[in-house]
């Protein structure tokens, strides 16, 4: 009596890859637009001059949005500007969201976005 003979088996799966370089590289770049959290590619990432970039830009960023909250918030005390300029806030927290937006995503594309006025200055640090 003859055995039936069995199919050649898989080859077993190679093993996973290592995550790419770049995947902790976006996460840097994401994280250098979120508001105070661009510290920790600041702090992390000294070797790496594109997140550091990144994240000097970042904080450029923030920074000049809370010198324009603080101006605004000045502004309101005016009796009359201040009725004239209530929704200003809301503007400029959605001009600064998108702003941010295009940073980290043209940041993970690999390309930079310039800021007039704002990326002349955070290239100084």
């Amino acid at each position: 009596m003859t055995q039936p003979t069995m199919p050649p088996s898989a080859p077993p799966p190679p093993p996973p890859q290592p995550a790419a370089a770049g995947s902790n590289r976006n996460v840097m770049i994401a994280l250098s637009y979120l508001w105070i959290l661009a510290i920790v590619p600041l702090i992390v990432e000294k070797e790496d001059p594109e997140v550091q970039w990144h994240a000097k830009h970042g904080l450029v960023l923030l920074v000049a949005e809370i010198i324009l909250y603080a101006v605004l918030a000045i502004v309101s005390m005016i009796p009359v500007l201040g009725c004239i300029t209530m929704f200003l806030p809301v503007l400029v927290f959605l001009g600064f969201l998108v702003i941010r937006i295009l940073c980290i995503t043209k940041g993970m594309n690999g390309q930079r976005f310039l800021i007039p006025a704002l990326s002349d200055f955070a290239n100084r640090f």
